[in-house]
């Protein structure tokens, strides 16, 4: 073997091994997203899966606000049925702003206030809203791990090649970013 074949070899060797080194760390870092993201879910389906019980609570005491539960169940379904991010993230929205509605109500009621049912699940409800902040903000920061590891040079090459493409961030909505009117 001569001199040629030999740093042939090497220089072939060492492209083959950078280029396994950068899709496994693509790779990783797309998992990470997935991973997170469904973390996001998670929370979302645990709070889809408690409104039916405050539904409930709550009917006995408010019959003549049949508008507010609808609304509610209504923004539950878009909730489970939403597929993209996006969709997620406004049905999202929908729903805790229908939520807020159904509490505000419920203030007019210090009989339902007062129920061990109905604090629990307000309780409840509030742990996960927290959660679901708290997984939005660790699904963001994958997200853009993520983005600048397939934009930067010259993983940006092997991720074209690949298939890796940008993921969305869960973004708060343009209502979600106005700031609350305080009332006195």
């Amino acid at each position: 073997m001569d001199l040629f074949s030999i740093i042939l070899s090497v220089v072939v060797l060492a492209l083959v091994l950078f280029f396994v080194l950068v899709y496994n760390h693509l790779i990783t870092a797309r998992n990470s997203v997935d991973h997170s993201w469904s973390q996001i879910d998670v929370q979302l389906k645990k709070r889809s899966d408690l409104i039916p019980n405050l539904i409930q609570i709550v009917k006995k005491y408010l019959k003549h606000e049949e508008k507010v539960f609808t609304k509610v169940t209504e923004a539950r379904s878009k909730l489970i049925n939403a597929e993209k991010i996006v969709e997620k993230a406004n049905a999202n929205e929908e729903l805790t702003s229908s939520l807020k509605k159904v509490f505000a109500v419920a203030e007019a009621y210090p009989k339902l206030r007062a129920t061990e049912n109905f604090k629990e699940l307000q309780l409840t409800l509030s742990a996960v809203e927290e959660k679901i902040a708290y997984s939005r903000q660790f699904y963001n920061e994958a997200v853009l791990y993520y983005n600048t590891a397939i934009q930067l040079f010259p993983n940006n090459l092997i991720a074209g090649l690949l298939g890796f493409t940008r993921r969305e961030f869960f973004e708060a909505t343009e209502s979600e970013k106005k700031s609350p009117k305080a009332k006195f």
